[in-house]
Formats: structure tokens, C-alpha cells, sequence
């Protein structure tokens, strides 16, 4: 008997063992693709480059880091950490600035597989979950980028899973704040405390004992030693400059007043969901009633404290910022993945798919029957009505963009192509996606899955994923151009163009927006001065005795007459 025990014990195993590789594989293969070919984004990607550049070249920067030599204080420097020892290794390029966060990103895969398993009974809501946040159009495109939310959202599903495995074993303890202090150590510690209070309410409602247990306290504060370590080394460093600046400018300020304008109503994370979350959308508020329906289980309880807290921390906020609401994605998975397991066993059933026996199925909800919250007809219609509109709009858009004669035959007909492909790959699959969804046919989850997951890998792979750089002029020949021909760490003045930190990393210089008087002053000045202008108006610049260096994609260098 008990050899049959171990025998299923490790059967288990390695079937989690080959999911977490398939997941992986999956996940690296679509966070990977096509990472290094376009330019850095402003502003978070071209501030971390840069950042992490400078830590690069600097012994002691990695404890004190710097932009532009000047103090970095605005974010703890762990990902830029990792950033930099990519750059030691394998030189500065986009590639490189993406790697390491997008390797996170990819790992945060498997983990929220792993929550899954530790929340479900039977493996399938945990792999619909895995396979829906894999294929998130938020979670892949910010994820690829050198930014900190990617990292930040593993490291919060790691300290998830640690909260989830210390309700049995207290050693993870640890783990739950190693967890902790690697998302105050990549975001800051207002955001660390505000997740950690996600999973403190978790465990209040789930699993009171353990919050008075001195040995989870102790493992967990011992974890976060790091931080305060960190934190500690900063204040006799800087002083109070560097909490004002961390505390107070960068985090507790940005809830009751916008940074720049980045404002919006307190419905604006919502919106951003209903917009990017496109077709699991459907889905979602029947999961979250679900986990309402099933608030006396762990999965329920963790599904709504999570989508709950922080959907209403980060609504609060004046700051509005798209990528502030990934952390929610996990959340939205779980709920979006229970249900698609109740549509999985309700439909009918020809073969066993998957690995898991239909004879055996294990209900995720709260009574011991099968197929209790069954989907009503009202609603099944209603969702095949969405996809065929969905359907609809992609095949239009497919026709479209090949279509190219309303532009004639000039360049601008190249880059619709993907978009054709992206379309094309979209209109198929909904439209599979829609006929057996209509006949109650479950392989519409499978068409869905992987025709998502291909259309998401031809996007990442065409040169509109990062869709920002199409709103300004191409910064990288600019910064080329700058690098160049002025000497390093000379600052270059400009009133033609807003603050691109993209341009600061591509020319390796300061770009300082000034006024006309302010250029004026620095014309006078003993040094060399450089400005930035656009090229159209070289002719009414109010500049006596200047040089054009070169000129690039309608900008020109222009300097003192007689450098060169």
C-alpha cells in the first residue's frame, strides 16, 4: 500500500516537473522573441539602461547608483543590479537591458502554476491559469521591456506561493521574506508593504494561526534583513534627502498628486483592463463570482482579497500609470482559470484531454457535486455573440491593412504586413474559437490557447510591439549622432525637444532642455557649448557665429564656430 502511495506521489511529480518545463519553455520562447531589435522606450526603459550602465562602469555605483553622475534615488537597484551584470558580460544593447527582466517575467510562468497547485485539488485550473496569464497581452508586452513591474510581479508570486506553502511547513517562513525584501528592493518598500498586506489579509482569513506564531514572525523578519539593511546604508549615505526623495516624492506623494499627467478618473485601471485583457475578458466576471461562490476555500478567499486590495489601493491614486496595474494580472488569471474549468468539465465530453481522467474529476467549488454553478444559457449566448464580433473585427482588420492602396506604393506600405498576420492569425482563431464555442464543444479553450499564444509571438515579433515609438522621432540615430561628435559627459542643451531619457542612454550624454536665455548664456561661456535643435530652424536661431555637426532624422548638432 504504501509502495503504491510513493509510486503515485512521484507519478505527480514528474508530471508537475514536465508541465513547469513545458510552461517555461513556452514562456522563455515568447518573452525572448525579437527582444533586442527595437529601440528603448522612454521613460522607465531608457532611466534603467542608463542607470544600470552607469552601475556597470563604477565600482561602488551598485551601492550608490547614479544617472547621469548625478544620485539615483528614485528606485532601490535591484533589477538594475542584474542589468548591469548582464552588460559586464555580454556589452550595452537593447537585447541586454531586456534580458534579465524578461527572464523574470518568463519564470513568473511556472510560479503562478505553482500557486495554482497549491490552491486547486486537480491540475487542470492550475494549468488554464498558467496557459491565461502566459498569453496577457500586458503581462507579455511590459514584461519584455527594461522596466521593474515584470520582476516584481515573480518575485510577489514567489512570496504568494512561500504565504501558501508555510500554512504546512513553517520553514518557508524565510522564503516569504527573502520574497519581501526582492520586491522592496526592486520597486520600493511602499510597494513591498502594500503587496505583503494582500497576503498578511490572506492568511487573517484563511489561516488566522499562523499570524501568531513567533517562528513565522521570525523567519519572515530575518528574510527582510536585506531592506532595512539597504534603507539604512542609504540614510547615513545621503541623509534625509534620500527618504524625502524615495518616501515621500517617488511613492507616498504620487497618491494624492499626479506626477506630470499622468492622471485620471478613479475608473482608469479598470478601463485598462477591459482595454488589454481581450478575449479572457469574457471570462473574468464569472470567475470572480465564482470565487465569491466559493469564499470558504483557499483560492476563492486569495482571488478576492488580491483583485480586491489592490485594484482599490491603485485606483485611489492620482498617479495613473498603464503598468501599475499589472500586478493584478495573477489575480485575473486564477479567477479567469476556476472558471474555465467549470466550462471544461460542463461541455461535453468525447476524450480525455490533457493528462487528467474525466472519471476522476475533482470539483474546485465548495460542495461535492459536479458541475454545481452550471453556465446559463443567457450568457453562453452571449459570450458566442462577443467572440463572433471579435471575429468580425479581425477579419475587417486582416482586409485592411493588406490592403495598401489607400497609402499607394510608398515604404509606408512595409510595416502593415505584420499587422496583416497579426490580424489574420487573430480572425482564425476566433472564428474557430466562436463555431465550437457555439456547439458546446470544450477544444475551443485548446484553439484559444495556442491560436493567443501564436498570435502573440508573430506581434512580439513584428516591429509594433513597442507601439510608443511610433508617437516621436526615432531617438536612437539622434543619440548616435551626439555620441558621436561631442566629447564624453558633455552636456547638450536643447529647447526643441521634450525630456527623452531614451536619448540621454543612446547618446551616453545629458540632454538638458533649457530656454533661449539659458542657451544664450552658455553661447558666452569660455567651454564648447552643443545644442540640439530641429534642423527646419537653423535659419531663425537667434545664435551668432554657430556650426552645424551633422543633422539626422530632422535634427541637427550645432556648436560654436571654430570647434572644428
Amino acid at each position: 500500500m504504501l509502495n503504491k502511495i510513493l509510486t503515485k506521489k512521484n507519478l505527480h511529480s514528474h508530471i508537475d516537473l514536465l508541465v513547469i518545463l513545458g510552461l517555461l519553455l513556452a514562456a522563455v520562447v515568447l518573452f525572448l522573441a525579437n527582444l533586442g531589435t527595437l529601440p528603448l522606450r522612454d521613460w522607465d526603459e531608457g532611466i534603467v539602461a542608463q542607470v544600470a550602465r552607469e552601475i556597470s562602469r563604477e565600482k561602488w555605483n551598485w551601492l550608490y547608483p547614479t544617472i547621469n553622475n548625478t544620485p539615483y534615488l528614485n528606485k532601490p537597484p535591484l533589477i538594475h543590479w542584474s542589468i548591469a551584470f548582464v552588460y559586464s558580460i555580454a556589452g550595452v544593447s537593447e537585447l541586454t537591458a531586456r534580458l534579465s527582466p524578461a527572464l523574470l517575467t518568463a519564470c513568473s510562468v511556472p510560479l503562478i502554476y505553482g500557486v495554482g497547485r497549491e490552491l486547486f485539488r486537480p491540475r487542470t485550473p492550475a494549468i488554464f491559469t498558467a496557459l491565461v496569464y502566459l498569453t496577457l497581452l500586458p503581462v507579455v508586452r511590459h514584461g519584455r521591456l527594461a522596466m521593474l513591474d515584470g520582476a516584481v510581479i515573480c518575485f510577489f508570486l514567489l512570496m504568494i506561493w512561500c504565504v501558501l506553502r508555510s500554512r504546512h511547513n513553517l520553514g518557508y517562513c524565510l522564503a516569504i521574506g527573502i520574497s519581501f525584501a526582492l520586491v522592496s528592493l526592486s520597486k520600493g518598500i511602499i510597494l513591498g508593504f502594500l503587496l505583503g498586506t494582500i497576503a498578511f489579509l490572506f492568511l487573517w482569513w484563511d489561516t488566522p494561526r499562523l499570524l501568531s506564531s513567533k517562528y513565522f514572525w521570525s523567519g519572515i523578519l530575518l528574510g527582510m534583513l536585506p531592506v532595512f539593511l539597504w534603507y539604512t546604508a542609504q540614510f547615513f549615505h545621503y541623509g534625509v534627502e534620500f527618504f524625502h526623495a524615495n518616501f515621500f516624492h517617488q511613492s507616498l506623494k504620487r497618491i494624492w498628486q499626479p506626477v506630470g499627467n499622468h492622471n485620471g478618473p478613479i475608473w482608469y485601471y479598470l478601463l485598462e483592463i477591459i482595454e488589454y485583457s481581450f478575449p479572457w475578458l469574457f471570462f473574468w466576471l464569472p470567475g470572480l463570482y465564482l470565487s465569491w461562490k466559493n469564499r470558504n476555500l483557499s483560492w476563492g478567499k486569495l482571488v478576492l482579497v488580491w483583485s480586491g486590495v489592490y485594484l482599490l489601493a491603485i485606483s485611489l491614486m492620482n498617479t495613473k500609470l498603464p503598468w501599475y496595474v499589472l500586478p493584478i494580472y495573477p489575480a485575473f488569471a486564477l479567477a479567469v482559470g476556476s472558471y474555465l474549468t467549470e466550462i471544461w468539465y460542463q461541455f461535453p465530453l468525447d476524450l480525455g484531454y490533457f493528462w487528467f481522467p474525466t472519471d476522476k474529476y475533482l470539483p474546485i467549488h465548495k460542495d461535492n457535486k459536479k458541475h454545481p454553478w452550471s453556465i446559463p444559457t443567457v450568457y453562453h449566448r452571449l459570450v458566442v455573440a462577443l467572440f463572433a464580433l471579435l471575429a468580425i473585427i479581425a477579419w475587417v482588420a486582416s482586409v485592411y491593412f493588406s490592403d495598401v492602396s489607400h497609402i499607394g506604393e510608398s515604404n509606408l506600405a512595409k510595416p502593415n504586413l505584420p499587422l496583416q498576420f497579426i490580424s489574420l492569425a487573430v480572425a482564425l482563431t476566433i472564428t474557430m474559437v466562436t463555431l465550437l464555442l457555439n456547439q458546446r464543444d470544450r477544444q475551443f479553450l485548446l484553439i484559444l490557447i495556442w491560436g493567443i499564444y501564436l498570435s502573440l509571438l508573430i506581434f512580439v515579433s513584428s516591429p509594433h510591439w513597442i507601439w510608443e515609438l511610433e508617437e516621436d522621432y526615432p531617438v536612437k540615430p539622434v543619440g548616435e549622432m551626439i555620441q558621436k561628435n561631442t566629447p564624453p559627459g558633455q552636456i547638450i542643451y536643447s529647447f526643441g525637444t521634450r525630456n527623452r531619457p531614451s536619448l540621454n542612454f543612446y547618446s551616453d550624454r545629458l540632454i538638458k532642455r533649457v530656454g533661449p536665455e539659458k542657451i544664450q548664456q552658455q553661447w558666452q561661456s569660455p567651454t564648447q557649448p552643443y545644442l540640439l535643435v530641429k534642423e527646419s530652424t537653423l535659419n531663425s536661431l537667434p545664435l551668432n557665429n554657430f556650426h552645424v555637426l551633422n543633422t539626422v532624422e530632422g535634427w541637427a548638432l550645432v556648436t560654436r564656430e571654430g570647434k572644428r
